[in-house]
């Protein structure tokens, strides 16, 4: 869809369609605090994203309705309408939108148009990667708002203090997550493709969003663009910067293919920041990061010894942007950590943790990072993202879920999601081939002896609940909400 109206100046009364989402509402909140009238509608409302438009004062209501989008005592017709991906292209008040001809951008495109700093004044620091690419970006606005450079950001995800996911800040930089998922239904281009890096970090690249990218040369197309987007590097150090993990061997061959330079981390010898010693228990992780001949001791509150690569690219990129070692080993030790990327929801004979993990690979990660601080049983709740329900996402269980004592898998949440057209292309009238919760388990069982499915949730979160011992861990893996089961597990546990 394009935007059907071109302004001469910066709209200041937008519209938000779908706003209840953490995305929508944080680029609300942002646009809000620097004084646009902002109003928001979405098919329903839950804390804390209503606790916080309540308390900005941001009006909004449940159901689409075009005659409240205008209404006088919401501040009229508005001159700009974002709206969410979920979004039905039959929705009321997006073809309203659409007749009067008002501006329409999708959360990416405002993402990319409001948050940005665009070059040569501005500079566009994107996080993007397979993984790891939110807790990066968090942190690497953290590193520079403590640093005193006042940036934009926006990140997919909130952190453990409650700070806002997005904000237009005054200093000439922004950190933006670069998603590689699909911008709209309209627009089927990456949502990166709207942030115009000048600077590039690369956490890592493996093929993912099966149901978007139904191969993997499809999937490594959309990281070439992007780093076919980023300046050519200056001798003076003006120009582009590229800094990528060399952990594993897609990314730096994709970079070899794209014949472009840029700046190793990992843990191999030859990277140009290195980390080692790491040392991780329940409280965090420690590790040293070797660059330039020296040796800088990092402590994080971050859980996961995987952490150590993610910080260890937020402190090269900050390094060579010109922020001293010492600022940023501080700022990381501050920095919180996210919600819902391995946080302990509950902590005491019986451990819960949640985590985003939604696919197989990100599920066996969180897993081993589990199992090498906790002694005890483990099992793992786990529902996949759309993309990972595919019989093309099937190999990849195989061994996934080796470091969990038992799997459980629960019925799947149904939603509608976007299929592919020509590769690429998102529809509505079409859904991809998908397998149910009980195929699921089946599939994972081919390589793990307990796995059970429980399509039942009240029974469900009595089995996880029922003679759990000192030091077990119940892990809730996925990027859906489980339905109030963590809540309702950690109630049992408590004795409430």
């Amino acid at each position: 869809m394009k935007n059907t109206t071109t302004n001469s100046q910066a709209p200041r009364r937008v519209h938000f369609i779908g706003i209840c989402g953490v995305l929508g509402s944080a680029i609300a909140a942002a646009l809000w605090q620097k004084g646009w009238k902002v109003t928001g509608s979405d098919s329903g409302f839950y804390p804390p994203v209503s606790t916080n438009l309540t308390k900005l004062g941001i009006p909004y209501y449940p159901g689409f309705h075009p005659e409240k989008m205008v209404a006088p005592e919401n501040g009229g017709a508005p001159d700009l309408v974002i709206v969410g991906f979920a979004i039905s292209s039959k929705n009321p008040e997006l073809l309203y939108a659409q007749e009067r001809k008002i501006q329409i951008m999708s959360f990416a495109e405002a993402a990319g148009e409001f948050l940005v700093k665009h070059a040569p004044a501005g500079h566009s620091i994107v996080v993007t990667g397979t993984y790891g690419k939110t807790t990066s970006a968090a942190l690497l606005a953290h590193i520079l708002k403590h640093a005193g450079l006042k940036p934009s950001y926006m990140i997919g995800g909130v952190t453990q203090d409650g700070s806002p996911s997005a904000a237009i800040g005054e200093g000439d930089w922004s950190v933006v997550e670069g998603d590689e998922y699909v911008s709209a239904k309209w627009d089927p281009r990456p949502k990166f493709a709207h942030y115009r890096p000048t600077h590039l970090l690369m956490t890592a690249v493996k093929w993912d969003h099966a149901d978007v990218y139904p191969t993997e040369q499809s999937y490594f197309d959309a990281f070439r663009a992007l780093i076919a987007a980023v300046p050519p590097a200056k001798p003076d150090g003006a120009g582009g910067l590229v800094l990528a993990c060399i952990d594993t061997e897609t990314l730096p061959r994709l970079l070899a293919e794209s014949k472009r330079e840029f700046i190793s981390y990992g843990k191999r010898k030859d990277a140009a920041y290195r980390y080692e010693n790491v040392v991780e228990s329940r409280e965090g992780v420690g590790f040293d990061i070797v660059c330039h001949g020296k040796a800088y001791h990092i402590q994080s509150r971050l859980l996961g010894a995987y952490n150590a690569e993610n910080v260890t690219g937020c402190f090269a990129l900050a390094r060579e942007i010109g922020i001293a070692p010492g600022d940023i080993a501080d700022a990381i030790a501050s920095f919180p950590g996210m919600k819902r990327r391995l946080e302990k929801r509950y902590e005491h004979a019986v451990t819960v943790i949640d985590d985003i993990a939604h696919s197989a690979e990100k599920a066996k990660s969180v897993l081993a990072n589990i199992r090498s601080v906790y002694s005890g049983l483990i099992v793992a709740v786990y529902e996949p993202n759309t993309g990972n329900r595919t019989p093309q996402s099937k190999p990849g269980y195989k061994d996934a879920f080796r470091a969990a004592d038992t799997v459980v898998i629960p019925r799947l949440t149904k939603l509608k999601q976007p299929t592919t057209d020509n590769g690429r292309r998102t529809t509505e009238d079409r859904q991809p081939a998908t397998i149910e919760g009980d195929e699921l388990a089946q599939t994972i069982a081919e390589s793990h002896n307990d796995v059970r499915y429980i399509d039942d949730d009240e029974k469900l979160v009595e089995f996880l609940t029922y003679g759990r011992s000192q030091g077990d861990v119940i892990a809730f893996l996925g990027s859906h909400g489980f339905r109030g089961m963590i809540e309702e597990t950690i109630k049992k546990l408590a004795g409430a």
